[in-house]
């Protein structure tokens, strides 16, 4: 419930590829104890960055995956996210793309001409990675999907990125499997009128935490459920320090931490 900044806020990786921007970092723990990590290389780049690590503080080379270099009209790779798939014992990696001409009913009701679906790809090692596919489309503008695998199904939540009319808002997907077919709910779980995105879970004790950026107010909120049905606002006993904006909350081990602080005044 409450976050506090390391190293006094500064950076413990520096991006190296792409536009050499370092914004929507998602981290995975795998099986073997490396951390993954994928994040949006730029605005405007048509692939992501990747770069793993043992301790969070020693990273290798940084890589730059150009997963929409075939679609040369791509205006984008947004947020990539990574979730582990225990069926099919591979990582897949889902991020925002928008294709302009592509879903032109929707075109007109996003920002600045952005018209969103998911794109994904999977891999192994992170060394090699299938061809990219059109991974989910709501038939609505979508951005900042992350999925989790829960009791023998997959669970995403998903930022409606509706301008015109505002949505702006948080809702869930569920399917049997990665590759569907998500069910998705009528109704946003995030306060009416909030302009929220950048969402990320973490599960405490029976309760499922969804955080998240409320970036028409410059703060974090959060929200709770143990279904993904009934939800509960607890956006007012959380802190995060300020100028955080998107990012993961994952468990490590204590060791793991108690290193990180100790880096602190490196």
């Amino acid at each position: 419930m409450k976050w506090e900044a390391l190293k006094k806020g500064r950076s413990f990786l520096q991006p190296k590829v792409g536009g050499k921007l370092m914004r929507d970092p998602c981290v995975v723990r795998a099986e073997d104890g490396t951390f993954h990590m994928v994040w949006t290389t730029s605005w405007g780049d048509q692939g992501i960055g990747t770069a793993k690590s043992k301790d969070l503080i020693n990273w290798s080379e940084q890589k730059f995956v150009p997963v929409m270099k075939h679609e040369p009209k791509a205006r984008n790779s947004w947020a990539p996210e990574l979730t582990w798939d225990p069926t099919t014992k591979k990582f897949h990696i889902y991020w925002a793309s928008t294709i302009p001409g592509r879903f032109p009913e929707t075109e007109r009701r996003g920002d600045n001409g952005y018209n969103h679906r998911m794109y994904a790809t999977t891999t192994t090692d992170f060394q090699e990675f299938s061809e990219t596919q059109l991974f989910y489309e709501p038939g609505f503008n979508v951005i900042d999907s992350t999925i989790i695998h829960e009791g023998g199904r997959f669970v995403m939540i998903l930022k409606d990125e509706t301008r015109h009319p505002p949505a702006k808002n948080l809702r869930v997907a569920t399917a049997p499997k990665m590759s569907g077919l998500w069910t998705i709910a009528e109704e946003a779980f995030t306060p009416e009128g909030l302009w929220v995105e950048g969402p990320s879970l973490l599960k405490v004790g029976d309760w499922w935490h969804v955080y998240f950026d409320c970036y028409n107010k410059k703060r974090f909120g959060a929200m709770r459920t143990k279904d993904f049905q009934s939800w509960e606002d607890i956006s007012e006993q959380i802190a995060f320090p300020q100028d955080i904006r998107h990012g993961t909350a994952f468990e490590v081990d204590r060791e793991i931490v108690d290193a990180l602080k100790a880096h602190q005044s490196d």
